[in-house]
């Protein structure tokens, strides 16, 4: 089953369930798949899909950051819980550990050495974790590991 596919099915279990939340969560899912389609004027793949996904998690993960600074644990409460839905549809994760081994391996696979070739690295390393690291924790560990 594809992804929109299962959106598609969800979204009408939720609205079956009276789940507003997953509801709007999905719906606004949706809604950005349908934008980008138009934007680029054709079907979105699988990963391109997965790709709005990632920018969609993203962006929570970032509301969250700010709301917690400001002290709304209301809204905390709300964009934690869009947060869980979201990650629902994302493959798997890699752990921190499979993540550094990953990294380690590209490194040696490039011969990077200093920070000054962390492009070629995050460049080889981003379409091997696409979808399954965010990319703030991948540049954190490969900055560690080219010190």
């Amino acid at each position: 089953m594809s992804l929109i596919e299962r959106l598609n099915e969800d979204m009408k279990q939720a609205m079956k369930d009276k789940d507003k939340v997953k509801l709007s969560v999905i719906r606004m899912v949706r809604s950005a798949v349908k934008n980008a389609e138009i934007e680029a004027r054709k079907e979105l793949s699988e990963d391109e899909v997965l790709a709005v996904l990632n920018r969609e998690l993203k962006q929570r993960r970032d509301s969250l950051q700010e709301f917690e600074k400001a002290g709304r644990e209301d809204l905390v409460e709300k964009v934690k819980e869009e947060i869980d839905i979201l990650v629902k549809y994302l493959p798997e994760q890699l752990s921190e550990e499979e993540l550094r081994r990953l990294v380690e391996q590209t490194i040696t696979e490039i011969g990077a050495s200093s920070k000054a070739e962390m492009g070629k690295v995050m460049g080889a390393l981003m379409p091997k974790v696409k979808g399954r690291a965010d990319g703030k924790l991948v540049n954190q560990i490969v900055q560690q590991l080219l010190q």
